[in-house]
């Protein structure tokens, strides 16, 4: 599943949604989703902090192959022995000297092999982990782009509805001064429009709030923002959705990466109670810098030595500690299995609701537009019986509030359906940047960097110090959608 994100053409969701919110033609400068979710991708601190923390448990699998390859160590020394026993006629003054040995692990009772499989179970859970969080932050793009779309659209409904409202208490005035109205009625529009008003700030302050998280989470304020493409590849019941969540849902996958991993951990605490063996060599070289036995000729100044071996060590009591330790893994093994169980509930549960939530805006979308065609045809019923004079002011302000909720009410909906379909996705399985299709660059390859570090066995090793990936918000400028405070005209006296 891909979702296309451009040129091709809008769903029934798309289309509705941009006939709403679009007056007018889009500006070439247009930002489109896929332009947000590409933005995040490469930005947002959630994502690369994930990838990061992929990279240092990569790292894990190498720690635990090292513990199975031989170990080399060299030390030195220099001695000056300034109080010697009078009895030891031979004893030296001074010597130099060092050393090295190699030990090299021949058998440790699984140790090592049940930990690197147990890092390598670690990284796949991890891998899972970086997927999940793909999609929740898509899923929070998602939200806030159709955020600012709603509450951009709302904020011109009530632009326009206090603009209408204006109009309607010119006109008002004007027929109370040749007598046709009273002084109610130019007072019933005036208290209209300073709530339209009212209502009209608490709308912007809200797109306010839309764009400071669409901000947070893309990485920039939003431009005009294009309609959203079609959902496609969503399912075609409540059961389809389960069955796909349980077999791609990355939260569940960590879960099973996490139970394997405990399972390899029960091996792990056995080893304890297994012998282990290893090889070892070393040399040793000291040189007495001519001060052994007074420096007698004859007598060696230079002692060498060196020393091959085996080495058993077999563990008979430790105090318990293997037996506590191996119960240990296998009540954290059964903690694991506890928690496959819970994500895989968890799954289909949020499967079954971003389902549920997704039909029933869809069909709040159908009402709500039933609402506004009926609502537009009760107000231009309502403005021409008040022209005869069979309705009243207060009729006719009713009629273009009703017309304004239906309105925003279908906006609303709109964001809703599709925030909604966008989460059925993320519970699927299906929000992660391949299924989008984002390839206006190179996409992160969770797989790479274990590639790169499987084998780098050399001790001083190491990358560069790490920089900033994710760009800081501190530099956009902060523009607010309320304007400055003008006040509300006095009622008419």
């Amino acid at each position: 599943m891909r979702l296309t994100f451009g040129g091709a053409a809008f769903g029934r969701l798309g289309v509705s949604l941009a006939a709403i919110t679009l007056a007018t033609a889009v500006p070439a400068w247009a930002d489109t989703l896929r332009d947000a979710l590409t933005q995040a991708y490469a930005s947002n601190p959630t994502l690369t902090g994930t990838r990061a923390g992929l990279r240092a448990t990569d790292e894990n699998v190498g720690i635990a192959r090292a513990q199975g390859l031989p170990d080399v160590s060299a030390n030195a020394s220099y001695n000056e022995f300034v109080k010697r026993s009078a009895n030891a006629f031979t004893f030296p003054k001074r010597s130099v000297g060092g050393s090295a040995t190699v030990t090299v692990p021949l058998y440790q009772g699984g140790f090592v092999r049940e930990s690197i499989r147990a890092a390598k179970a670690r990284v796949g859970q991890e891998r899972a982990s970086l997927q999940a969080t793909e999609g929740d932050v898509f899923t929070a793009v998602v939200s806030a782009y159709m955020d600012v779309i709603r509450d951009t659209a709302i904020v011109d409904l009530n632009s326009s509805n206090v603009k209408v409202l204006e109009t309607d208490l010119q006109a008002s005035r004007d027929r109370f001064e040749v007598g046709d109205l009273t002084r109610t009625d130019v007072a019933q529009s005036e208290a209209r429009l300073a709530g339209a008003r009212a209502n009209l700030r608490v709308a912007q302050a809200s797109l306010d709030n839309s764009r400071q998280t669409y901000l947070q989470v893309v990485g920039k304020f939003p431009d005009r923002l294009d309609p959203p493409p079609a959902l496609p590849g969503l399912p075609g019941s409540s059961d389809d959705a389960v069955d796909l969540a349980i077999a791609n849902n990355p939260d569940l996958a960590a879960a099973k990466q996490a139970a394997k991993a405990a399972e390899y951990d029960i091996g792990v605490a056995e080893a304890a109670r297994m012998p282990r063996i290893s090889a070892f060599g070393t040399g040793d070289y000291v040189d007495y810098r001519g001060t052994l036995a007074g420096g007698a000729t004859g007598v060696k100044q230079i002692d060498k030595t060196a020393t091959v071996g085996f080495q058993a060590q077999i563990p008979i009591y430790q105090g318990g500690e293997p037996g506590a330790r191996v119960r240990q893994a296998q009540a954290r093994k059964g903690q694991a299995i506890e928690a496959q169980t819970a994500a895989e509930r968890a799954v289909i549960a949020q499967a079954r609701i971003a389902f549920s939530r997704y039909q029933s805006f869809l069909e709040v979308i159908d009402s709500s537009q039933a609402a506004v065609s009926a609502n537009e045809l009760a107000l231009e019923g309502t403005r021409a019986e008040q022209s005869v004079g069979t309705r009243n002011v207060l009729d006719v302000l009713n009629a273009e509030q009703e017309l304004l909720n239906s309105r925003s009410t279908l906006v609303s909906a709109k964001r809703d359906a599709y925030v909604a379909g966008f989460a059925l996705l993320a519970a699927m399985g299906r929000a992660q940047a391949k299924d989008l299709g984002l390839d206006g660059g190179s996409l992160y390859d969770p797989i790479a960097n274990y590639k790169r570090v499987h084998g780098r066995i050399w001790d001083w090793d190491s990358d560069p110090r790490p920089k900033p990936v994710a760009t800081s918000t501190r530099a956009e400028p902060s523009v607010s959608a309320v304007p400055v405070h003008r006040p509300v005209e006095s009622p008419a006296k």
